[in-house]
């Protein structure tokens, strides 16, 4: 086999894409992972943002996929205990829907096949005596209180990637794969950056293609194959002022028999979904539609006191899951489950093609991924990621008022809300956002200041405006305007200073 610039290339840098070039070169591969837009720009970033068992799929009898997820859950938590923190659902009985002993025993599979150790078990709330029955109407009078945990999903995609880069790998954002072609028992893989048109071709022993929506395009592209393996299902949220003031979330029993969430979000706000429908179209393009956002109103309204209409909505996002079509009849029931395809073989290059998934379990997708990469090209470390903190996840899961603490006193003169958020989205890597000053350098708006946005250029790879207050955090609730215009100039002008001096270096390399 002729020499490779990388033992493994991979395709889409979403959940499972930056897991797969995580634990690939934490084993000893060289990685090279490319993605078209920005990291978590896709599925991703529109998640119900939930690291959970997935209750309601106890009912399609996949019990497999909810063991793993419980199973996950811990493991997860203890990887990165800054963006990842237990919730309390709380689950009213709808007299006209699923009888009360169906609710008990789906929760108490729930409670015992996962192995919980550290998440509080199941209880019953009797509605009229806990706060939780406050903000919803009158008649729902028992409720059952079960646990799951909260992610910030964006950034969970951006710390694998980081995690990675940090352990060798090269993390290509803005990149296209324009051209995919096996050759010499591999591939030769065109990359075009999508900001400068330059064209970058390498070679790889092994591709993995994690492009999620756009999983079958890369196919046809390499293989000509047009066969259909993803079912697109759309999923949409609307973000409302809150609806009520304690710290727990809901799961709604809908007449469709789907349920919806609604959940504390960014302080002042809270998250209802979601969705699903299959999607038609240019995943790029997808968008909430008036029926989505109709439904989820007049599926919260039916338990909330204070009914909730489209007009409450202060920001909407859609996403499409790319489930792995297994001719369900509805989107609803579409498996959550990830399928595992390989196309060639280690002599001839292999492609090995992920379909569907979720977030809870792209740790384990990815150990599953390793096995076929193995295969084809020998094997190297040991599965290693179940024990490994992500970056800023280095304390113990009940450290974070310690951490908090810790923060406070290198910049007591920062507000204890935005030391707060910095601990929740950087944990022990804040310190390097204060600095040694314990400040947040000239402030654009709110408490985001040029410090965190140069961090975000530099480590996460941040481009432009929606990556940091979209993707690396939900800022935008609150930054607009002028503040925003602020902040886009300032990451110009810092980005062609870096592109000026990459020239610079580049000229000199070759003189």
């Amino acid at each position: 086999m002729s020499h490779s610039d990388f033992d493994i290339v991979v395709i889409g840098g979403g959940i499972n894409g930056c897991g797969i070039a995580r634990d690939a070169v934490g084993r000893g591969y060289s990685v090279l992972l490319a993605e078209m837009q920005d990291l978590a720009s896709g599925t991703s970033s529109a998640s119900t943002k939930l690291i959970h068992g997935g209750l309601r799929y106890l009912e399609h009898y996949e019990f497999r996929l909810v063991r793993e997820s419980l199973m996950e859950r811990e493991v997860l938590w203890k990887m990165a205990p800054h963006i990842i923190w237990p919730l309390r659902f709380v689950l009213p009985h709808h007299g006209g829907l699923r009888p009360a002993w169906l609710l008990r025993l789906g929760l108490f599979l729930y409670d015992h096949i996962g192995g919980r150790k550290l998440l509080p078990k199941t209880r019953t709330l009797d509605l009229a005596r806990d706060p939780a029955g406050k903000p919803l109407r009158r008649g729902y009078t028992r409720a059952f209180e079960y646990s799951d945990a909260w992610v910030q999903d964006a950034r969970l995609v951006a710390l694998n990637a980081r995690d990675a880069a940090d352990r060798g790998a090269e993390i290509l954002t803005r990149t296209k794969v324009t051209r995919l072609e096996r050759r010499d028992g591999g591939f030769r893989v065109e990359l075009t950056d999508r900001e400068t048109s330059r064209i970058r071709e390498v070679t790889a022993r092994l591709v993995v293609n994690a492009a999620g929506p756009w999983v079958d395009q890369v196919l046809r592209q390499s293989t000509g194959s047009n066969e259909r393996h993803v079912r697109l299902v759309q999923g949409s949220h609307i973000v409302v002022r809150k609806l009520f003031d304690h710290d727990r979330c809901y799961i709604f029993q809908n007449k469709d028999n789907r349920i919806i969430f609604a959940i504390p979000y960014e302080g002042d706000y809270t998250l209802i979904g979601t969705t699903d429908r299959d999607f038609a179209g240019s995943p790029d393009k997808v968008q909430i539609s008036t029926e989505e956002t109709a439904y989820l109103c007049e599926a919260a309204s039916e338990y909330f006191e204070r009914g909730v209409t489209p007009d409450d909505v202060v920001w909407a996002y859609s996403g499409v899951r790319p489930l792995y079509d297994d001719g369900a009849s509805k989107a609803q029931e579409a498996t959550r489950d990830y399928v595992i395809k390989v196309d060639g073989t280690g002599q001839e290059g292999a492609l090995v093609n992920i379909f569907g998934g979720k977030i809870t379990t792209y740790r384990r997708l990815a150990e599953s991924v390793l096995e076929p990469i193995e295969q084809a090209l020998g094997a190297r470390g040991a599965a290693w990621t179940a024990g490994a903190t992500l970056p800023g996840g280095d304390f113990p899961v009940g450290g974070f008022e310690e951490l908090v603490s810790r923060l406070k006193a290198q910049a007591p003169a920062v507000a204890d809300a935005t030391i707060r958020r910095l601990a929740r989205n950087y944990g022990t890597r804040a310190r390097d956002i204060l600095g040694s000053a314990g400040n947040l350098g000239r402030i654009f708006a709110a408490d985001l200041g040029e410090n965190e946005v140069g961090y975000l250029m530099d480590q996460e790879w941040a481009r432009d405006v929606d990556d940091v207050l979209w993707r690396r955090s939900k800022l935008g609730l609150t930054i607009g305007g002028e503040a925003r215009a602020e902040i886009a100039a300032y990451m110009s002008t810092r980005m062609d200073a870096r592109q000026q001096g990459d020239r610079l270096k580049d000229a000199m390399t070759r003189g």
